[in-house]
């Protein structure tokens, strides 16, 4: 159970508030709207996490120095495209075609900043789905509305008990906070302060 400073999310997503519940970790949401942008030459990998310092250099500016500032960002990755969160309907159909019967990569970029130190991270883990069918996939997207999810699906859905069949690497990565290692570096800033 983590004992050590107040941790601060930057984030409202959801998941990432569930799964720090889950592991035990008291913690407060404050969140500054950043631009989520990254330059076009940025290697695929580096995105996460260069967008998460955005989000924990913001946040870190409201707090103070003893709370621990924790900032995401999950990117979901195939034939090296970015696939970012759906605009309506359509797209989100489209991208889970794309999905399809293949492989991709969800990438999670962690930034946790603590009295002028940074700890930052990313992790990736490889998720296959099986062939879906357009039923599948309109009745996924007209049930779960995934606009709010990279990739336009959330793995812990029906969708991923239904249309996932292999995933190598951290679950909770593909949900949007690797959890284990987020409490690995908690602890390892504690150590340092």
């Amino acid at each position: 159970m983590y004992q050590g400073a107040p941790v601060i999310l930057a984030s409202q997503s959801p998941r990432r508030k569930q799964l720090l519940e889950q592991a035990g970790i008291p913690f407060e949401v404050r969140v500054v709207e950043t631009a989520e942008t990254f330059p076009p030459d940025m290697p695929t990998q580096d995105v996460p996490v260069h967008i998460a310092r955005q989000k924990a250099v913001a946040v870190s500016a409201m707090c103070k120095p003893e709370e621990v500032v924790i900032a995401a960002d999950t990117v979901v990755v195939i034939d090296n495209d970015i696939i970012g969160k759906p605009k309506d309907r359509e797209d989100a159909i489209s991208i889970l075609s794309r999905l399809s019967g293949r492989e991709h990569k969800v990438i999670t970029g962690v930034v946790l900043q603590h009295d002028h130190q940074e700890r930052v991270f990313s992790k990736t883990t490889s998720v296959h789905f099986k062939l879906l069918t357009q039923e599948q996939i309109s009745y996924y997207v007209d049930n779960y509305r995934p606009y709010d999810k990279a990739g336009a699906y959330a793995i812990q859905e029906w969708i991923g008990a239904v249309g996932i069949d292999s995933i190598n690497g951290c679950f909770y990565n593909v949900m949007g906070l690797p959890v284990s290692k987020v409490i690995e570096e908690l602890e390892k800033l504690e150590k340092l302060s």
